[in-house]
């Protein structure tokens, strides 16, 4: 749910000096040795109105050697995951660089601002400011030393940022109305983490509280008793269990996921939905790629390494190859998949859920999810997408 700022720019630009500066506090460690940062620093911040936001202190994007290398790489995939990119210049100007680096995140379709730092001993060359204002470039001139211009580079940040984070957000707030009845069905398995929901479980009640609406939660053993005592304006099962509960919920209640809900909420459910018709088409021999966002100690059920590829095997009848990912880890090489499905990403932003989706269709490789895919593998899936049909009419 946050919002992911990286600093970007070459070494020795001031970007943890930046960062430093912004937060108020010592989060980075400055030196005047170009190389300093090598894994990226992230820093929780409150930035309001705008909300939670994550600061990223990266390495610097002209680092040279194989070491080097590796730190840059690190540090495009921290790119890759963020929501807007703040370009850190040094009193050395723009370089082809730094300039190639703008072209990159345009491309990405991110929000720029380029910082020009360090303007405590020097100004920005004249050509620089007219390339920003010739390319409709957001600038600012601040010194991370002095904390020069500290509050207005904040409030650009605000400003900069898209419609859809200074919004509420909804998960299923959509689907129903104040007053309504929500029904959330969650197995406890061994899967289930102890102690408590997992997020989208709790994300789902606490938008139910916000919106003033009744939410009850029940396993799917007592499902029927429940139904029997009050109708749901909506249910919302975990995948594991849909079949399960499609069976006992009347077909006049909408009834989906939370995964699904994750796929309207973080993704594009439509090409979701569209990427899971491609489990009709594998052939033997193809690789399917699970896509996990977080890190997890994998249990002798585990939904994406053991129960998914024996559900999708026992659809297909075919000899299938799968291979996992966790975290921010995602292949480079995706047209060796025929198939990519994906976690619901309730530990990824929006961003690079929807990058990585963007990478799929660029590379003409079908991506869907764990309970879309979970739906249509159990012959429900039209039934799992009908509440979002009716809420768009």
């Amino acid at each position: 749910m946050r919002y992911h700022i990286a600093l970007v720019g070459r070494r020795n630009a001031g970007k943890s000096s930046l960062l430093n500066m912004i937060a108020g506090q010592q989060i980075s460690i400055v030196s005047d040795i170009k190389g300093t940062t090598t894994d990226a620093v992230a820093k929780a911040y409150e930035l309001q109105p705008l909300g939670p936001v994550t600061f990223y202190d990266t390495a610097g994007i002209d680092d040279g050697g194989e070491l080097g290398a590796m730190r840059v790489k690190a540090t495009r995939k921290v790119l890759f995951r963020s929501d807007m990119a703040l370009l850190v210049v040094d009193e050395q100007g723009l370089y082809p660089s730094d300039i190639a680096l703008v072209n990159e995140i345009r491309q990405m379709r991110m929000p720029i601002l380029v910082v020009f730092n360090k303007a405590d001993i020097c100004t920005p060359k004249a050509e620089d400011i007219a390339f920003c204002q010739q390319q409709s470039l957001p600038f600012i001139v601040v010194s991370a030393t002095t904390g020069l211009a500290t509050k207005m580079l904040k409030q650009l940040i605000i400003d900069l940022a898209p419609a859809e984070y200074k919004q509420e957000p909804m998960l299923a707030g959509d689907l129903y109305q104040a007053g309504d009845v929500i029904l959330c069905v969650v197995p406890i398995d061994m899967a289930a983490p102890k102690g408590r929901l997992i997020l989208p479980q709790v994300q789902i009640l606490r938008e139910a509280l916000d919106r003033s609406a009744i939410a009850m939660v029940v396993k799917e053993t007592e499902l029927e008793k429940a139904l029997s005592v009050v109708t749901p304006k909506l249910v919302i099962s975990d995948a594991q269990a849909i079949k399960q509960v499609a069976a006992l919920v009347p077909a006049s209640i909408p009834l989906t996921t939370f995964s699904t809900l994750f796929a309207h909420f973080k993704g594009d459910l439509a090409t979701l939905a569209a990427g899971a018709e491609a489990l009709d088409k594998l052939q033997d021999g193809n690789k399917v790629l699970i896509a996990e966002a977080c890190s997890h100690n994998v249990q002798e059920d585990d939904i994406g390494r053991v129960k998914l590829p024996y559900w999708i095997n026992s659809y297909t009848g075919k000899q299938l190859e799968f291979i996992v990912t966790s975290g921010h880890d995602f292949p480079d090489d995706l047209e060796q998949y025929a198939l990519v499905i994906h976690c619901g990403a309730c530990m990824f932003n929006r961003n690079e859920m929807l990058r990585r989706i963007h990478e799929c269709q660029r590379r003409s490789v079908p991506i869907t999810n764990y309970g879309v895919a979970i739906s249509k593998l159990q012959g429900v899936l039209p039934r799992v997408l009908a509440p979002f049909n009716r809420s768009s009419q």
